[in-house]
């Protein structure tokens, strides 16, 4: 018998006795075994919904702004903090493997994981397109703008996945880390940069004083990209074969926040919507990470999702 069954047995007999002895000693009892059952039930659905092969590992999440300069990377570095925030109340760990700060604020790029059990299998959810609609603080006349940014997720490949590297496909440049406020983080070219020159991807890490550390952890995030090109091959493949059709243009958004002329954050593929927008932003997303998961298990009949 499970935990979640013998609770539901437990529950059933206080009913019994509540039944017995009038109920009137027992109901604020039962009804708090009732609500902490209620909570354990969506847990474990959730859990249930994350059985993909890598749900259960580390996620590397990368955040680029679109076009549209300042405006563009205030909110990159805006979801950035939202999705640390997000992970502190999960109580995920993270670390920040680069942070490419912008020219007057926000970021022109950052990726950082997301360590802990179904890190990955989460975070999958929110990866795609999202939009910005607010008065921008960076026009004088403060007229609404638009933004965009994109998100990325890949899940930290343990070591026995096949993801073959060869050291003459890769280009490895070094320079000198800064921080977020263009300060020098040491004096020395620890930071690296790694191209692959057969697909064109490239990585970087200057989280480490070390450039042999830089080294390893840029390796490990190309292994993670490499193997998320191979699969997605895989999957356009497939589509081809079955004559699918995907939109994948830039303004496809899968979710969109709106500050100004009205409070609401939508997400596009599941209808799912809230007016708090502080609240969203301050990393309360469990409810569109679940609706998302659950939507997917109705359109995939309870396959995999991965």
């Amino acid at each position: 018998m499970t935990t979640l069954e013998k609770r539901l047995a437990d529950i059933g007999a206080m009913l019994e006795l509540a039944a017995e002895e009038g109920g009137d000693a027992m109901e604020a009892e039962l009804r708090a075994e009732l609500s902490q059952l209620q909570e354990e039930l969506a847990k474990a659905e959730i859990s249930a919904l994350l059985a993909g092969p890598h749900d259960l590992t580390n996620a590397i999440v990368s955040i680029h702004p679109g076009a549209g300069g300042v405006e563009a990377q205030d909110w990159a570095e805006m979801l950035m903090r939202m999705y640390l925030r997000w992970a502190e109340k999960s109580r995920y760990k993270t670390e920040i493997l680069d942070y490419q700060a912008g020219e007057e604020a926000g970021v022109k790029g950052v990726t950082f994981t997301v360590n802990g059990e179904y890190a990955y299998g989460k975070m999958k959810a929110e990866a795609g397109v999202h939009r910005l609609v607010r008065i921008s603080p960076f026009d004088a006349n403060k007229r609404r703008h638009t933004s965009f940014a994109s998100l990325y997720v890949y899940p930290e490949i343990e070591e026995d996945v096949d993801i073959q590297i060869d050291e003459k496909d890769l280009r490895i440049d070094t320079y000198r880390a800064s921080s977020a406020g263009g300060q020098h983080v040491n004096k020395t070219d620890s930071a690296v940069r790694i191209t692959h020159l057969p697909t064109g991807v490239v990585v970087q890490c200057q989280n480490e004083r070390s450039q042999i550390k830089n080294k390893a952890v840029a390796m490990k995030v190309l292994k993670a990209k490499l193997f998320e090109m191979k699969k997605k091959e895989q999957e356009d493949k497939l589509d081809k074969i079955a004559g699918e059709k995907k939109d994948i243009a830039w303004g496809s958004q899968i979710r969109s926040y709106v500050f100004q002329p009205y409070q609401l954050v939508k997400d596009h593929r599941t209808g799912h919507e809230v007016g708090n927008v502080n609240a969203v932003m301050d990393g309360d997303l469990d409810q569109f990470i679940e609706a998302f998961l659950m939507g997917k298990k109705a359109t995939d009949g309870g396959k995999d999702i991965e």
